[in-house]
């Protein structure tokens, strides 16, 4: 297979490679980005690969790409990805690029029966290669990249379309090629959050577990961590790490010896942050009963013994459909259908086809299982 690749860095590289893509009835795209360098991250490199060419276009220093998005639009021209989930969030989220006629080759072989999806593992079990990750952690809005850190980029995209059809083709075989299709142009939709979400001890793990008051001085934390990383253009975990602004939340050092003897900081993260986080501290501290946010507790829904039944029965049976299958169970129905399932109880087809957060692959596949499980009891 073509090891070698293009680099693409300006308008006129870009607009002479467009006719390459509009002829191809599919295109590998991979991405690197910086997400472990800066604040805010973005695309960095976009990977292309049709057969026996490859081609690495740089966003930083092309001024313009928005002519590539009508490639990624074009539902004539098939996009393949493996773990598209990042990669499709990033694409719009940078370029406002939409995706069409997605296939996500990770998730077709989860639904061919294999546990090891990675790509990696995937192209050592079907090719015999295996890929040199040692760049994987690079940051890649440096500029320039190296030839080897290039050369790496490319070598993702470059198995991406012989995997692809090869997949294509077993599951076509097995009758499963439409349900990996729904799902695909499921995850084409996917978007990342447009703004924080406030308050942030909301997607803080640990922060349930707290009291009013250590909620309120995590909050505290939180937002001076967000403020630093902002300023200093760095991740957060690169700023400070969870763990260390769960323990300063329990136990609210008042003084900077305090701090120094919980060991959770560096001597360097002192110096720099000591004195902000005493004020985030002493912030929180000083609210009164009334202003202390209150964590959103989801009160567990008591279960019918009869729904309980209904869920033994439905899980019993999905379990055996799914080694009968070699798929995971949880990509055959998760947890929460079958819990809406044995909610909602449908007894016939037409009542199974009426809801909405089955896939219609899933209402194919196991409608009449369910209505057979449940009328049975």
């Amino acid at each position: 297979m073509d090891s070698t690749y293009t680099l693409i860095e300006t308008q006129k590289d870009l607009e002479a490679i467009l006719p390459l893509l509009w002829s191809a009835d599919r295109v590998g795209v991979d991405l690197e980005a910086d997400s472990m360098f800066h604040f805010r991250e973005k695309v960095c490199l976009i990977q292309l690969g049709i057969e026996n060419r490859n081609f690495v276009l740089d966003p930083v220093s092309i001024p313009d790409l928005s002519p590539l998005g009508p490639v990624f639009a074009d539902p004539a021209v098939r996009k393949v990805f493996h773990g598209a989930d990042y990669d499709v969030r990033s694409l719009f989220r940078d370029f406002g690029f939409v995706l069409e006629n997605l296939w996500d080759t990770e998730l077709a072989t989860r639904f061919l029966g294999h546990r090891s999806s990675g790509l990696d593992a995937v192209l050592q079990a079907r090719f015999g290669v295996s890929l040199d990750k040692k760049y994987q952690k690079k940051d890649w809005s440096q500029r320039p990249l190296s030839k080897e850190m290039i050369a790496y980029a490319a070598g993702d995209t470059r198995y991406l379309l012989p995997l692809s059809q090869a997949l294509e083709a077993e599951l076509a075989a097995l009758g499963r090629l439409a349900w990996v299709e729904e799902e695909c142009a499921l995850l084409q939709q996917v978007r990342a959050p447009e703004v924080e979400e406030r308050p942030l001890f909301l997607r803080f793990k640990g922060a349930g577990r707290l009291d009013r008051r250590s909620l309120a001085v995590l909050e505290a934390l939180l937002e001076f961590r967000l403020e630093m990383a902002e300023k200093k253009d760095k991740p957060l975990f690169k700023v400070l790490g969870g763990e260390a602004l769960l323990r300063l939340a329990q136990v609210k050092p008042r003084t900077l010896e305090d701090i120094r003897n919980l060991k959770v900081l560096s001597p360097r993260q002192l110096s720099m942050y000591g004195h902000g986080l005493l004020a985030a501290i002493h912030g929180a501290l000083s609210l009164s009963e009334g202003d202390l946010p209150l964590y959103p507790k989801t009160r567990a829904m008591r279960v019918k013994p009869l729904v309980s039944l209904r869920i033994k029965a439905l899980k019993t049976w999905r379990d055996s459909l799914a080694e009968e299958l070699d798929l995971d169970p949880a990509l055959l129905c998760n947890k929460a259908l079958l819990t809406q399932l044995a909610q909602l109880n449908p007894k016939t087809l037409d009542r199974v086809w009426s809801i909405p957060e089955m896939r219609r692959w899933q209402k194919e596949v196991l409608g009449e299982g369910i209505v057979g499980v449940l009328s049975g009891l």
